[in-house]
């Protein structure tokens, strides 16, 4: 499950952005895209041009789904942290700490280039 209420840590896994649900793309505003995406099982985050969406698939069929939306502007501090040269099982992490105190936790799975994920969020992060 995939929220912005607890601390856990998601593993999440690259996927294209065509692949992002269709009903998360009615939540956006004039001018906003998808930028990065990701999954776990069943559940995606999103990262787009203002702000994290999580979509949290719920119950058996998954057709109820909670959608959570954390803008940039609620960031106030981030941290990368990249994977070792000769790591078995290769990840990347990003961590967020909000303005209300909630930090959340983001584990990469596979080869993934966090650095660009980090650029992403400085860019919207440093200009608020």
């Amino acid at each position: 499950m995939i929220n912005f209420n607890d601390g856990s840590v998601f593993n999440l896994h690259p996927i294209e952005l065509e692949n992002v649900k269709k009903e998360v793309e009615a939540l956006f505003v004039d001018g906003e895209k998808a930028l990065a995406a990701f999954k776990t099982i069943r559940d995606q985050l999103i990262f787009t041009n203002k702000r994290i969406i999580a979509i949290d698939v719920q119950g058996v069929t998954g057709k109820r789904k909670s959608f959570t939306s954390m803008p940039y502007a609620n960031i106030q501090y981030f941290a990368v942290q990249t994977q070792g040269f000769i790591e078995i099982f290769p990840d990347t992490e990003l961590f967020l700490t909000f303005n209300n105190g909630f930090t959340a936790k983001f584990e990469f799975k596979g080869n993934f280039d966090i650095a660009a994920l980090g650029r992403i969020i400085s860019q919207y992060v440093l200009t608020k």
